[in-house]
């Protein structure tokens, strides 16, 4: 039987919008790797974290992730690779403290908007920040620790300028009065052996870091900035406790995609995180065991991430501006 050609369209008219797209366009996402872009080197607490969650995500969609270390720049090249990537759901960034919410405070050509280009997942984890001490530093509470910097000066070691830990020892300094002198360090692991041997009166660095001196014997922390104490140390006060009224400061771990991004991939990516970090999963007893928070429920959906960033650059934006930092 031969169509007409007035038939043909006719019957095309009727047709889905969806059933005249290529093929490739009913595949369902993913059918292909994810790659999950770590913006430092491998080993630290970012990478450790994508590396776990990426695992349970790829579980959750059965699919690939391959973790990538793109480091430089304070997590900025990874990060702008990212937000210039196709935004369908296969790039995606382990998001922190650095690339989303100070590097934007500390260079004028970033490459990228953090809160343009790019959309929140889910935020995974966080590890309180803690004050540890030299053991030549004699005081043992962070009361103790504020008096004598008023009678002698101490000298706080940080992972480096605009680094988060930077970032809240200008607002303990704000906060408390203390006659603190800021010493930077190229990161973390170059501050340890200074602290250890009392060439710095003590450190702000991640609790998770400082948690293997203090339980070693090698420092002391007399002060962990959470909302609660922690269970692997219950011995140790919270800040708040300790008379800094509602001091909280962490190193935060997210996942987020390249802004317009469909909301339907988002969604799928949050439920994945979201299943592979249910409360007593092992991941989630894993990052628990390591010093980590594990975010909370709300936390971990897009929106409760993206007001999660929205606090955090607020008081990156007051510590900057108590530091005297500009964009450069």
């Amino acid at each position: 039987m031969t169509i007409s050609r007035r038939t043909l369209l006719a019957t095309m008219g009727a047709l889905p919008a969806a059933a005249l797209l290529p093929g490739q366009a009913f595949a369902a996402y993913p059918d292909h790797p994810i790659h999950l872009i770590v913006p430092f080197a491998a080993g630290g607490n970012a990478d450790i974290v994508g590396r776990l969650v990426g695992n349970e995500m790829g579980n959750a969609l059965k699919q690939t992730v391959v973790v990538e270390n793109r480091g430089g720049a304070g997590g900025g090249v990874g990060a702008q690779a990212v937000a210039k990537s196709a935004p369908d759901g296969y790039t995606l960034l382990v998001g922190s403290n650095g690339p989303l919410t100070i590097n934007p405070l500390m260079h004028v050509n970033l490459g990228y908007d953090p809160e343009k280009d790019f959309a929140a997942v889910a935020l995974t984890s966080y590890v309180p920040h803690a004050l540890i001490l030299a053991n030549k530093t004699e005081a043992k509470t962070i009361a103790e620790f504020i008096a004598a910097s008023k009678k002698t000066p101490m000298t706080i070691a940080t992972s480096g300028v605009g680094s988060a830990s930077h970032m809240t020892l200008e607002r303990f300094k704000a906060a408390t009065g203390a006659n603190i002198t800021h010493v930077p360090y190229r990161g973390g692991g170059a501050m340890m052996p200074d602290l250890i041997s009392g060439t710095v009166s003590g450190a702000i660095t991640e609790f998770s870091t400082a948690l293997q001196l203090h339980k070693g014997g090698k420092a002391h922390i007399i002060g962990i900035a959470a909302v609660k104490r922690s269970k692997l140390a219950p011995e140790i006060a919270t800040f708040i406790e300790s008379g800094v009224k509602d001091f909280v400061a962490q190193s935060y771990i997210g996942i987020v995609a390249p802004s317009k991004t469909p909301a339907t991939i988002v969604a799928q990516l949050q439920k994945a995180v979201e299943a592979g970090l249910k409360s007593g999963s092992p991941a989630a007893t894993r990052l628990e065991s390591l010093g980590a928070e594990v975010a909370t429920p709300e936390q971990m959906t897009s929106a409760g991430f993206a007001a999660f960033i929205k606090d955090d650059f607020a008081k990156m934006q007051e510590a900057a501006k108590l530091a005297g930092l500009k964009p450069k």
